[in-house]
């Protein structure tokens, strides 16, 4: 993971945004980490879908820190950068940010590498069109 100092700003395209809603928390009132992993790979599959030209599936998931706790209200986003694509896979990293809807600045919450895996309609893997 990259130290939030050295990169200010989001690396990759946004793919989604969010607003984080009371139902989303734990008992501290902070947004669930579960929520923003199934947020990131949401993120990540609609890239890796248009790579694949179709449908994927998620294999792998790297570690993550969470730097901050994110509240109630924030509308967070899930920039994606493609890493890296092989015969069938596609290996990506998400990053979500906390965005300011003044125009303030962005808040980095955590950052994963999520890899996927092009399919076919029986969900057997499949080479991605070149």
């Amino acid at each position: 993971m990259q130290n939030e100092d050295e990169s200010p700003t989001p690396n990759g395209q946004l793919m989604l945004q969010a607003l984080t809603l009371p139902a989303d928390t734990n008992p501290s009132g902070d947004i669930y980490g579960g929520w923003l992993m199934t947020k990131m790979d949401l993120a990540g599959s609609v890239s890796a879908q248009a790579i694949a030209g179709g449908r994927v599936t998620t294999v792998a998931a790297g570690s993550m820190v969470f730097l901050r706790p994110v509240p109630v209200g924030a509308c967070v986003g899930f920039y994606v950068d493609v890493e890296e694509v092989g015969r069938s896979s596609i290996r990506t990293l998400v990053e979500a940010w906390i965005l300011d809807p003044r125009g303030g600045e962005a808040q980095k919450i955590t950052e994963g590498e999520f890899v996927f895996v092009a399919i076919d309609g029986n969900g057997r893997t499949r080479p991605i069109q070149k």
